[in-house]
């Protein structure tokens, strides 16, 4: 099988989703005519940095409250680019922004950055009013082994009427208290004289808005003025997201540029700028640590030779594992997980490190043939998307070369045979783009696999059959698969009826498998992308990572609850909902959610949360 293609281009990022409506009191932002494939010249990088390191100081030691009030006024400007964002989100994947396959642009994008924009200046609110972010009553609590986790999500009656019966818990590393949470909450705030410095945020081959969000969390939770760079060919996005964020401009707390590999390299290695932080392929981050690929690079990681000798914080992509458990499950309980799956392996045409990959299946599980029936009924009904990552096609090509073709309809034959070997194409794609593939009969234990160890960027689930129909054998089988032989350690889901819990056996081998992946992110019966979507949580990779295995990065991003000590979020939702959530690949108006959703994330009276809700019940 020929080498899979590695993405290693240090601020390669592809226009992604952004988006937002704007409300109807403030005038509409047009794109800004930035031209796609600008770079900063040089002597403008060297400008950009001198800036922010004049203002570095005086930012770190600004009264909570003065930080909380620039994040207010950034707000209408970036609901007032909302639209334009989407806009150029879809030109970029070919969408039609007037549909509903634009609302992942919506939801992905603006959403969550004008969520994340209200909930750092809430949460600065409360530290200027009683030092830290508020946490529900009883919300730090002891697990019966002792170890201390912390309810996070829903904060208030307002998110439970907008996300549902969501609800996210964060497991705290082996040692914490109740008494360290409390007093290692908001670390950067309970210095005296903090000295802050410049952080380089690279965007490094994620979606657009994803970096821009990392950056803020730099700037307004760790402290530090920012230095964002990005793609060139997400110029465009960029300068209308900088003149949306005027107020952070204006002040000389973040600046926008542009560049490449040789770009992003010189500016990690600048002596003004104090840590860096990467977002995108695990490739990107290694190149900039320990050199390009090959012998050098080798050498030099297993000697811990860095070439960048600075404090590295990322979050990157991997592969991402949905378990299935086994039970008998109902008709409507498996359609509406097997859309939940869809919807991950379609939203953003998997290019994103919140796309599910792979998906890890109990030998003899007696549904096999539904699901698959189910799962191919899903893609089915989505026409195949432009592939949003420049390198998806050739990584497609390189993942599928030397697979036999085999039909969709030969995955749903009886489950007492294994399955066949081989690749299922579903959808009949035109010029640019790629077919819904299902990659079955791979083998476990095949340690080579790459697409083990590969982001497939193009609409690809892998297929793994693992252990047998008992649950606690299954999850004991699945969990040593994900850890020992997946490469990435971001998000996992798990699907699980309620009812198997029920058995104290079934329900202790959960929990067990909960403590025991080693993923930052793990969903039960929901996809792990609602973490990143109701932002409070912690989002990132498992702390287990180090700089010379860093799987899905170090560190954790969002988290306005500002908590320390994370070893991983932990999200429950029922088995099915109603309505239909928004996220859906066949929610019929996801876009009108999406834009009323961004307004309401920006302003979150019950008028905009019933809008909001009278969207939801019509999708």
């Amino acid at each position: 099988m020929p080498p899979v293609p590695e993405v290693v281009a240090v601020t390669e990022l592809a226009p992604g989703s952004a988006a937002t409506s704007g409300a109807a009191a403030v005038p509409a932002i047009s794109t800004p005519r930035a031209p796609r494939g600008a770079e900063t010249p040089p002597a403008e990088l060297d400008r950009a940095l001198s800036e922010l390191g004049d203002a570095a100081l005086g930012f770190a030691r600004m009264p909570a409250l003065e930080k909380a009030s620039l994040l207010r006024s950034s707000l209408p400007g970036l609901l007032a680019a909302a639209r334009a964002e989407v806009e150029a989100s879809c030109a970029d994947r070919g969408l039609d922004p007037g549909s509903a396959a634009s609302g992942e642009a919506w939801l992905a994008g603006p959403c969550v950055t004008l969520s994340q924009v209200r909930r750092l200046a809430e949460a600065l609110e409360d530290i200027a009013a009683r030092g830290r972010p508020r946490l529900g009553r009883g919300a730090v609590r002891a697990r019966a082994d002792g170890r201390i986790e912390v309810e996070v999500f829903p904060t208030r009656l307002k998110d439970a009427a907008l996300h549902g019966p969501l609800r996210a818990r964060v497991l705290m590393q082996p040692g914490a208290t109740r008494e360290s949470v409390r007093e290692e909450q908001a670390r950067f705030y309970q210095q005296r004289d903090p000295e802050g410095g410049v952080a380089l945020v690279l965007g490094a081959g994620d979606v657009a808005g994803v970096p821009l969000r990392e950056a803020l969390h730099k700037l307004f939770v760790e402290g530090r003025v920012v230095a964002l760079a990005m793609s060139p060919r997400s110029a465009p996005l960029g300068a209308l997201v900088e003149r949306a964020l005027a107020p952070l401009v204006a002040r000389g707390l973040l600046r926008f540029v542009y560049g490449g590999a040789a770009s992003g390299a010189y500016l990690a290695a600048h002596p003004a700028v104090s840590e860096v932080h990467v977002t995108g392929p695990a490739g990107a981050h290694d190149a900039l640590v320990w050199g390009p690929p090959g012998l050098t690079q080798a050498r030099r990681r297993a000697s811990g030779e860095r070439l960048l000798d600075k404090p590295i914080s990322s979050t990157l992509g991997g592969a991402s594992p949905v378990l299935v458990m086994p039970w008998l499950y109902g008709g409507d309980e498996l359609w509406f997980q097997a859309r939940c799956l869809a919807s991950q392996v379609v939203s953003g045409a998997s290019h994103g490190s919140h796309a599910a990959s792979v998906l890890v299946l109990p030998r003899g599980f007696t549904q096999r043939p539904l699901l698959f029936r189910m799962l191919r009924r899903a893609l089915a009904a989505v026409p195949p998307r432009r592939a949003a990552h420049p390198e998806a096609e050739a990584r497609y090509a390189a993942l599928t070369a030397g697979r036999a073709p085999i039909e969709p309809e030969r995955l749903e034959a009886s489950a007492d045979v294994p399955l066949p070997c081989g690749v299922a194409r579903i959808g009949a794609p035109g010029p640019g783009e790629l077919p819904w593939t299902l990659i079955a009969g791979l083998a476990a234990s095949d340690a080579a696999e790459p697409l083990f160890s590969t982001e497939p960027l193009g609409g690809v689930l892998s297929v793994v059959e693992v252990g047998s129909s008992d649950p606690a054998e299954f999850l004991e089988e699945a969990t040593r698969f994900c850890n020992d032989r997946l490469r990435g350690s971001l998000g996992a889901t798990i699907v699980v009826h309620p009812m198997s819990e029920e058995d104290p056996a079934v329900g202790a081998a959960l929990d067990r498998a909960l403590l025991d992946l080693r993923y930052g992110v793990i969903a039960v019966n929901q996809a792990p992308a609602a973490a990143h979507a109701a932002v409070v949580p912690p989002w990132g990779g498992h702390p287990g990572s180090t700089l010379a295995d860093i799987r899905s990065g170090l560190g954790f991003v969002h988290n306005t609850a500002m908590l320390a000590q994370v070893e991983k979020t932990l999200l429950r939702a029922p088995l099915t909902a109603f309505p239909r959530p928004p996220g859906f690949c066949d929610h019929r108006r996801s876009h009108v959610v999406g834009e009323r959703l961004a307004a309401c994330a920006a302003d979150p009276g019950w008028g905009s949360v019933a809008r909001v809700v009278a969207a939801a019940l019509r999708g």
